[in-house]
């Protein structure tokens, strides 16, 4: 049960973090996003709280650490696949 409510979970902290940064994604690629940058925001809550609070799924801690990390990884992707000028 905890895999389901893990890629739900995903798929929005994914989704959102998508919307608010201009990438449309997919179902698949919203969770991988979602799931991806739930790790990333476990390692950045470490990193400014000194404590881990991400892997509370239901907590509002652990989501906003998710978006968190899931809004650097958005921003990666989008300064990785931009299109440089002068470039097809």
């Amino acid at each position: 049960m905890s895999i389901i409510v893990t890629l739900i979970i995903g798929g929005i902290v994914g989704w959102l973090a998508a919307q608010l940064l201009g990438r449309r994604e997919g179902l698949l690629g919203s969770v991988v996003i979602g799931i991806v940058g739930s790790f990333i925001g476990s390692f950045v809550s470490q990193v400014f709280t000194g404590s881990d609070r991400s892997y509370l799924v239901f907590a509002w801690s652990g989501f906003f650490w998710s978006l968190i990390g899931a809004l650097i990884l958005v921003a990666i992707l989008n300064f990785v696949t931009k299109k440089r000028p002068g470039t097809a």
